[in-house]
């Protein structure tokens, strides 16, 4: 009888041991898919990669991410709709993609705003920015980053572009609204085409040229042996962002949030820095397909930036007219960007 007995409280104390064990163990791991429009080979792909490889980790097998690359789930465009919609759990999107969406967000890419993707990605993550107005316009997910590439300049397949004179009669592919209107103020027609579709547009003539960054027109989009000039204004930015899905995220446990928002914060400095490091290797992959970079003079540069604050003020008021605080964020955009810009990477110096 004590022998049974023993046993009896040997099988107790084993189902007690079990019963205390976390819940979590006995899951199945969380799956995140993750989905994002270049090739693993970006910069931006790369970090993205070591965040969610982190989180992973850290989550010791809790959490499982499947990446999706390269537009899998779908084209460019579709990119906030995808984690919007729950096709995918996270997604890393192009507001440019989605315009008119997140208009107060994309006051950033307004011409001659910031004078790096550092100085851009610091601006974005303002807390007070975000929590007062940025992080409400993204209707449908839970904001984790939003950042800018580094300065886009104008890049031509057959005519150089060496004054302001030269864009007259010349049809330009645009990234942003504000872009577009800086297109149609320096003279030229503009064209929407997905990021994607730009090769294939320039070399069928449709369009002359593209407004784009050295990174994205020499490394992510392969216009390398296309492009023939490059006018380096560094004029504007496109803004980007990293959001979640609102459904999936408020399933997920807390500890989990906590690793996936702590992997995200206070990285503007170094998300701005791997953008900015893009530059350097795009000219060179287009100079080595046999582009000419050309830089304008003074007063030419000048009448671009001077085009640029009418293009700005233009939309400040339009965006007032429909009732939105474009002024206010405007100006706490032009403050951060003075702030950031003395200890900051700055295209303009």
């Amino acid at each position: 009888m004590r022998a049974i007995a023993s046993s009896s409280l040997a099988i107790m104390s084993l189902a007690g041991v079990f019963a205390a064990a976390p819940v979590h163990a006995q899951q199945k791991p969380i799956e995140m898919k993750l989905a994002y429009f270049v090739g693993d080979q970006h910069a931006m792909s790369q970090w993205l990669i070591k965040w969610s490889d982190n989180i992973e980790k850290a989550s010791n097998g809790r959490l499982v991410v499947k990446r999706f690359p390269n537009a899998q789930m779908g084209p460019t465009p579709q990119h906030y709709d995808l984690a919007r919609t729950g096709q995918a759990d996270v997604s890393w999107f192009l507001h440019g993609g989605t315009p008119g969406r997140a208009p107060l967000t994309e006051l950033i890419s307004l011409p001659f705003m910031v004078g790096s993707a550092e100085i851009g990605t610091k601006v974005l993550n303002d807390p007070e920015l975000r929590a007062k107005y940025l992080d409400a316009e993204h209707k449908g997910l839970k904001i984790l980053m939003l950042l800018t590439h580094q300065p886009g300049d104008v890049h031509t397949t057959k005519k150089a572009i060496r004054t302001i004179d030269d864009f007259k009669g010349l049809r330009l592919r645009f990234a942003t609204p504000p872009v577009r209107d800086l297109v149609a103020g320096l003279g030229a027609t503009p064209v929407g085409v997905s990021p994607t579709e730009q090769a294939e547009q320039l070399q069928k003539g449709t369009i002359d040229g593209t407004f784009i960054d050295y990174g994205g027109a020499g490394i992510a989009f392969k216009l390398g042996g296309t492009i023939k000039y490059s006018t380096e204004l560094y004029a504007y930015v496109s803004s980007f962002g990293i959001g979640v899905n609102e459904e999936w995220w408020a399933k997920l446990p807390d500890d989990l949030k906590k690793l996936m928002v702590d992997g995200m914060t206070a990285k503007e400095k170094e998300v701005g820095e791997a953008w900015d490091g893009l530059d350097v290797p795009g000219k060179k992959a287009l100079i080595d397909g046999g582009a000419e970079a050309i830089r304008f003079n003074a007063a030419d540069d000048a009448k671009v930036r001077k085009i640029g604050v009418e293009v700005s003020e233009a939309k400040i008021k339009e965006l007032e007219a429909n009732g939105l605080p474009a002024r206010a964020v405007y100006d706490k955009m032009r403050e951060l960007s003075e702030k950031h810009a003395k200890t900051s990477k700055n295209f303009w110096n």
